[in-house]
């Protein structure tokens, strides 16, 4: 093969930090195909113009998702990314992998694929970089003969994700994985025939941490709380005062709603006013506990920019108890994708919808009561209202 001359890729490499050139050009040799993805790239930096294309449907028999069609735009230039596909494999709960699976994974997509991996997508999934339309259906059939599926992609529910939870950590209020899991066996359909406006994401955190990022990255994030009052241990609390921990200053002062005060020997809480946001548990975490009766806050419409700009989600459920088989957040699901599938336009993401018809529409038509934990500002939030029938006119 003749010398493979990237000078601006490889500034790339010459930083501290791990190069995705370095990596690329360890499989050169042994994946012609990997040799025309840096070449091309090169080129697209000299010219600063992409040469990707996407174009055609291409999957695997019965799904609708989980393939992403990519060409290049130069194949007589590039013939080995002529066809250069995307598969996208449903990663586990919490992404939990044996050494096993995942060589047996890396083993059959170096079968038949480029061996280029991103571990994993933004939604989660298991990206696979790389294969032509030949190779989809035998590679999809070696994975599920694993166990594996794949997630989603285009206009349906993307691959449910959620943070490790109770595995490894202590603050973890909801079973994510648990959760997890269900949510993506009850809907198989949703997840892989796409019949949407647009893509919809679900992100699981187990805390108010929110370790996933679900409030900005996810069209439903289902966060982790907690409604009776925060478990405090006061002999904790003394041990860390006096071994020098300013606690006025790294914790009272910097409660959001000042429901904390340290009298000298004690930690006093105004539960009424807390809201859960775990500053404190993060700076105590040997006297802080999250409280018993354990559920989670429902949010809506987070996004990145697409129609309209970025959205964080709104909060329409405070508290709901998640219990298997957690048939009450499965139904709310479901109306909101009937509402959405009625009134959304084509690429519409459900924030998007109800920025455009009103937060006030939305709760009405899915029989949500407007809440206080709604308001962002107060007297300037058009999530409390009355309708016309309501008025008392006499």
């Amino acid at each position: 093969m003749a010398e493979l001359k990237t000078p601006l890729l490889d500034q790339l490499t010459t930083g501290p930090w791990p190069s995705f050139v370095a990596d690329m050009k360890r499989l050169v040799d042994r994946k012609p195909t990997v040799a025309d993805v840096l070449a091309q790239l090169e080129l697209s930096y000299e010219e600063k113009k992409g040469h990707w294309k996407h174009g055609g449907i291409v999957g695997v028999m019965g799904y609708g998702g989980g393939v992403i069609g990519r060409y290049s735009d130069m194949p007589g230039k590039f013939p080995n990314v002529a066809e250069f596909h995307t598969m996208r494999l449903n990663q586990p709960s919490g992404w939990f992998y044996t050494t096993k699976a995942l060589r047996d994974l890396m083993k059959i997509w170096d079968k038949y694929g480029s061996g280029l991996t991103n571990m994993h997508g933004s939604t989660g999934d298991i990206i696979l970089l790389g294969t032509v339309t030949e190779n989809l259906q035998p590679a999809f059939d070696e994975f599920s003969e694993l166990g594996w599926d794949l997630g989603g992609s285009g206009s349906d529910l993307r691959t449910p994700s959620c943070c490790v939870g109770p595995a490894r950590c202590e603050s973890a209020c909801i079973d994510t994985l648990d959760l997890c899991y269900d949510l993506t066996q009850e809907f198989q359909d949703e997840l892989h025939r796409p019949m949407w406006p647009y893509k919809f994401k679900i992100k699981i955190s187990g805390c108010a941490n929110d370790c996933v990022a679900s409030i900005a990255r996810s069209d439903f994030a289902i966060i982790g709380t907690w409604r009776d009052d925060l478990k405090i241990d006061q002999e904790a609390v003394r041990e860390y005062v006096n071994s020098g921990f300013d606690i006025q200053g790294v914790v009272i002062d910097k409660c959001p709603t000042k429901c904390l005060t340290w009298t000298g020997s004690e930690l006093v809480l105004d539960g009424p006013n807390c809201v859960r946001c775990m500053h404190c548990i993060n700076k105590m975490p040997k006297a802080l506990r999250p409280g018993d009766d354990k559920g989670a806050t429902l949010l809506i419409g987070g996004k990145a920019t697409i129609l309209q700009s970025a959205f964080l989600g709104w909060v329409i459920v405070p508290f709901m108890k998640l219990e298997k088989p957690y048939d009450e957040l499965k139904d709310l699901l479901r109306n909101i994708w009937e509402w959405w599938d009625e009134h959304g336009k084509v690429r519409e993401r459900i924030g998007e919808l109800i920025y455009r018809k009103g937060m006030r529409v939305f709760l009405k038509d899915l029989g949500l009561d407007p809440l206080p934990q709604m308001v962002f500002k107060p007297r300037a939030n058009p999530y409390f209202f009355w309708w016309p029938e309501e008025v008392n006119q006499g």
